[in-house]
Parts: structure tokens; C-alpha cells; sequence
């Protein structure tokens, strides 16, 4: 598999954001409301809302929130986000092309050749202290260990 650099794909100056594992990237936290969301994401770019898909007739009414370059018409999506009434922010997707270059801790995030990045985090994670999990939601980076090995 090939992949395009941020030079080739025009995005070699975009700005970065960090990601803290369970806590968010950038200004958006896991947990804000639609309208937190929304302000939060004004140093980001435009945002727009609309209503996300209902999976289940039981589940809480969800929102996705797509925020995109200010001033790049017409733009892509750079960071689509998605809050639910019940949870707030719950999912937080950074375009790996046209959104900006997410990292953890320093290591990149995006772009990247998949066995490398797992290689960095759980190398990271040992330096920390920490753990590297695969759980069905996706990675858990670097989670430091609590006392009780959690």
C-alpha cells in the first residue's frame, strides 16, 4: 500500500493537534455537548451540524458535527465529530489527509504505516510506564498503569 505524504497531498503545513487517550484531540474533550462542541471548534475551522444516523430505536438521538478548513472552499471534511444527547462527544475522526496531524505524545498519528505506529506506541508505553491495549473499539495508547495494574 502507497501512501501519499503530506507534501503530495497538499497538506504539509496543517496544523496539529494532540490526542490524550481518553480525553479528546485539540480543543475537543470526549463528553462536551453539541454546542461545546461547536465553540470549541471555531479555532478549528467552519463547523456544521446535522442530525447522525438512528441505529436503534432505543438509542440516544446523536449529532454529527463536520468541521472544515476556515477559508477552503469547498473543503472536505476535516474533523468529523459525533455527540450524542445521552454521552456528549463520544467519537472524534480526524482526517487523516485533510484534517490536522493528530499526535500522542509527540508520535504521529496519521500517515503512517500501521506496524510503525503500533511499534512507537507500545514503545512509548513502556517508557511510561504504561500499556498498549487492543480493545473492540480500537487502540488504547499508552494508558499509564494504575497502582492496582490496571
Amino acid at each position: 500500500m502507497t501512501f501519499k505524504t503530506e507534501a503530495d497531498s497538499g497538506v504539509a503545513d496543517r496544523e496539529e493537534r494532540s490526542y490524550a487517550p481518553a480525553v479528546g484531540v485539540g480543543p475537543l474533550r470526549f463528553g462536551m455537548t453539541v454546542d461545546e462542541v461547536v465553540e470549541a471548534s471555531q479555532v478549528l475551522g467552519q463547523t456544521k451540524v446535522s442530525d447522525g444516523p438512528r441505529v436503534h430505536a432505543v438509542s440516544s438521538p446523536t449529532w454529527k458535527i463536520e468541521v472544515r478548513h476556515r477559508g477552503v472552499a469547498p473543503s472536505l471534511p476535516a474533523v468529523p465529530a459525533y455527540v450524542s444527547q445521552a454521552a456528549g462527544l463520544l467519537c472524534i475522526a480526524a482526517d487523516a489527509v485533510h484534517g490536522p496531524q493528530a499526535r500522542h505524545d509527540g508520535i504521529p498519528l496519521v500517515e503512517r504505516d500501521l506496524s510503525e505506529l503500533e511499534s512507537d506506541e507500545i514503545a512509548h508505553a513502556e517508557a511510561v510506564n504504561g500499556h498498549f491495549r487492543f480493545t473492540p473499539e480500537g487502540y488504547n495508547l499508552g494508558v499509564p498503569r494504575t497502582e492496582s495494574g490496571g
